[in-house]
């Protein structure tokens, strides 16, 4: 895949993100607009998150039956479709109704990042996963500088008037310049696609990186869904503009993004994802001291968003090498876990900040960050140490072995020795069958 192809995958995805997000910036304004009261503006966001839980379960298998560039195109109109009707709400049930919409689409984002690494070769898959996912980064956090300054020029209107106009021309464009992809297998009907998810939820190695995305996404909620209460509030009294530059901190974590892919490649997602959980947790000590200075809430963001996109793209480059012939159903049923933590963190930290202030939704977000790192540690044991995908288990013995058969003390199954008369690694042991 060359670099202007990932460079338009990396702008769907943007722009499919913000229109889910894009309201984190704004929810004082919107809620006052629409009659949503302070505690509850928190939903404002929730319902972008929930129907964006049932796109994942209903829509992104879809992309193991179709032509995934179609389903993009197709998607990103409907997303557009859910911001209009959201840029023309009157009342608060029509607005909730649009961005339920709109998160149901926006899981064009997963459709997307399929399509790369279905299209990438293997040595690239996380190079490609990490350029692409990047603009979720772009569209999550720079939208909120975008957004706050269209806000104080026309209103939060017109926010959900660009991104619709953005999502059509974008549309337009990938059925123009992205070719359709080369299937070697006919694809799974969409009745297997979809409950062939099911069965993903019993395995140890998806679940544990659901899990994670589950607590690292409400951690990253916690953050940018309720930043903009105490910013607003004294001593800052910072306006929606200001607020919104604040997502420039946290593009670097587009970077960590790209640099994570590299990382995947060269197979270090276990230590990546142990430093950067350590790394969220930490973040959150310059996060709370946003009541005394922003040059530490900054700092702390940079951090924060590096360590979610790191673990972010380590999860999914190992899920989409594990399962190659399922890539959209593995990827909807990982973000199926996104979506749930994304969705706890935005209700929570608005109610905990009006009870307990800042200090209290920054407790909320290190704990949710801790669970994730306890999470990942507590179902280590067993694994092998090198990630790779799931391997057969043999249960026949191989003449060129003497009928003996190789265990590996970290995964516990027997299989024929790979190295055929190759020197033992001290960390295995030939038992007899």
């Amino acid at each position: 895949m060359n670099g202007w192809r990932r460079l338009l995958l990396a702008m769907v995805c943007g722009v499919a993100v913000a229109s889910v997000y894009a309201a984190q910036p704004v929810l004082e304004p919107m809620g006052h607009d629409l009659g949503v009261s302070a505690e509850l503006t928190g939903w404002i966001v929730a319902t972008g998150q929930i129907g964006y839980l049932a796109g994942l379960v209903l829509l992104v298998p879809l992309g193991d039956v179709v032509d995934r560039r179609r389903l993009i195109a197709v998607h990103l109109a409907l997303t557009a479709v859910g911001m209009v009707l959201t840029a023309s709400a009157s009342v608060a049930w029509v607005a909730f109704a649009g961005l339920a919409a709109a998160g149901v689409f926006a899981v064009v984002v997963q459709t997307t990042v399929a399509y790369a690494a279905s299209v990438s070769p293997p040595a690239e898959r996380g190079r490609n996963i990490g350029v692409v996912t990047s603009g979720v980064v772009v569209g999550i956090l720079g939208a909120r500088v975008v957004t706050g300054t269209l806000t104080e020029m026309w209103g939060w209107r017109s926010v959900y008037a660009v991104l619709a106009v953005l999502s059509l021309g974008l549309a337009a464009l990938v059925l123009v310049a992205l070719p359709p992809e080369e299937r070697p297998t006919r694809p799974a009907g969409y009745g297997r696609a979809v409950g062939s998810l099911g069965g993903l939820f019993g395995q140890r190695g998806f679940l544990t990186r659901g899990l994670v995305a589950f607590f690292l996404f409400a951690s990253f909620g916690t953050l940018w869904s309720g930043l903009a209460l105490p910013l607003t509030a004294a001593p800052w009294r910072l306006g929606e503009s200001q607020i919104g530059l604040f997502g420039i901190a946290g593009l670097a974590g587009a970077l960590g993004a790209a640099r994570a892919g590299r990382w995947a490649d060269a197979g270090r997602t276990a230590p990546v994802t142990a430093l950067a959980l350590v790394l969220l947790i930490a973040s959150w000590a310059a996060i709370a001291q946003l009541p005394w200075s922003l040059w530490l809430l900054a700092a702390g963001i940079v951090a924060l968003d590096f360590a979610v996109q790191a673990v972010h793209v380590s999860n999914q480059h190992l899920l989409t090498a594990a399962y190659p012939g399922r890539t959209s159903g593995v990827i909807g049923g990982y973000m199926v876990f996104y979506s749930f933590g994304s969705a706890l963190g935005a209700a929570t930290t608005t109610a905990v900040f009006t009870a307990h202030g800042w200090v209290g939704s920054s407790l909320l977000g290190a704990g949710f960050a801790a669970c994730a790192l306890a999470v990942w540690a507590g179902l280590q044991p067993g694994k092998p140490r090198r990630d790779e995908a799931p391997r057969p288990r043999f249960d026949q013995g191989a003449s060129s072995t003497g009928g003996r058969v190789w265990i590996s003390r970290w995964s516990g199954r027997r299989r024929p020795h790979p190295g055929h008369g190759r020197a033992l690694r001290p960390r295995h042991r030939w038992a007899a069958r």
